[in-house]
């Protein structure tokens, strides 16, 4: 691989030979979500060539295409500096890889031609051959499937640029296949609502979870601090995801919702509010309750007590919030993810109560 970070990778299961750059153009297009969509039928296509790209040409399944053609809208994401992307709850992880539809017949026949035309590389012949058997001479396609053009399109495996480095985004090795319009193909991994959503939930910012106490900073010990958060400042966001190829239309729309805030004192030596530490959200959108005048003798809704002085340094209060993601389909799909969460930790100083002897 060049230093430049360009590579040159042979053929797209057995296709063609390309200089990708390894960031590619997925979750760099921001495009606006369409109101108007054509939506696939229900009908399935059912795919009995499973010939894998290594098969055609005898290189290896990793040289494959990265880029997709999904797009996403973010305007109504989280933004500014003080976000970050939520961590999904348990073993769960956004797609890295999938199939989507991409080519006509004709832009087929036209990277045989970029092929043809590119500068000799190694494997150029074995991956020209390659081409030629599955697209050309009827293994299974005769003439690129031309009589069929405006019917149909061929599916691609495609890659998400951020999991670059990432095995699991070599898991959809099968080769370029053609799929009738208004079919859904009946192969692992393609493209649908629900794998848009996750594509989504992918990019989706939240705001971080610096809340506001009272005493701010600096406590005292035995001192209850109240802490809490503003609903003006907190809630929810979403990310959508659309892939519109020649009539194939399809978005998913992802939201997180704050749900629950969890404070970690950064020392056994505390009392949290909830014991638990857990502070859930109010009927108005807000956690905890802000600290005034007065409520000194009461105990907070949400916050912490330390035990113990921190000395000459400082204990690292760490707040996470919990969001619960759901999904919605332009089809009318919809459904859960995992929650995600998100947490920053903020440096608390507790000092002794000081008394003075007359």
């Amino acid at each position: 691989m060049a230093d430049d970070g360009w590579a040159v990778r042979q053929g797209e299961q057995g296709v063609h030979s390309v200089r990708l750059r390894l960031a590619a153009t997925l979750g760099t297009t921001v495009v606006l979500a369409t109101t108007s969509l054509i939506l696939p039928t229900t009908a399935v296509a059912t795919i009995t060539d499973d010939s894998q790209y290594e098969d055609d040409t005898g290189a290896g399944s990793h040289n494959q295409e990265i880029s997709s053609q999904v797009s996403f809208d973010l305007s109504k994401n989280g933004s500014g500096k003080s976000t970050g992307t939520v961590t999904a709850v348990g073993n769960w992880t956004p797609p890295a890889c999938w199939y989507e539809p991409k080519y006509t017949p004709e832009a087929k026949e036209q990277q045989y031609k970029d092929l043809v035309n590119t500068p000799l590389f190694s494997g150029k012949k074995e991956a020209q051959e390659g081409f030629e058997n599955r697209f050309i001479k009827g293994h299974p396609y005769t003439d690129f499937n031309k009589e069929k053009s405006g019917e149909g399109m061929f599916w691609t495996s495609a890659r998400d640029d951020s999991r670059i480095g990432d095995d699991a985004i070599w898991a959809c090795d099968k080769a370029d296949f053609w799929v009738d319009n208004g079919e859904t193909p009946d192969v692992e991994n393609a493209i649908d609502a629900e794998t848009l959503a996750g594509l989504a939930y992918s990019r989706i910012q939240v705001p971080d979870t610096k809340v506001t106490l009272a005493p701010e900073q600096s406590t005292k010990v035995n001192l209850p601090t109240w802490a809490w958060l503003d609903a003006t400042d907190f809630h929810e966001v979403s990310v959508t995801a659309s892939l519109d190829v020649a009539g194939w239309n399809l978005s998913a729309t992802t939201t997180a919702k704050p749900v629950s805030l969890k404070l970690e004192p950064g020392t056994a030596d505390a009392t949290t509010y909830p014991a638990n530490g857990e502070c859930t959200i109010n009927a108005d959108g807000s956690i905890g309750e802000p600290y005034a005048a007065g409520k000194a003798a009461k105990t907070p809704p949400c916050g912490v007590t330390y035990l113990r002085s921190s000395g000459g340094g400082a204990y690292k209060l760490k707040a996470t919030v919990t969001w619960e993601i759901t999904w919605k389909g332009s089809n009318g799909e919809a459904g859960k993810l995992p929650n995600g969460v998100f947490g920053t930790t903020q440096d608390i100083t507790v000092q002794e109560i000081q008394a003075v002897n007359r």
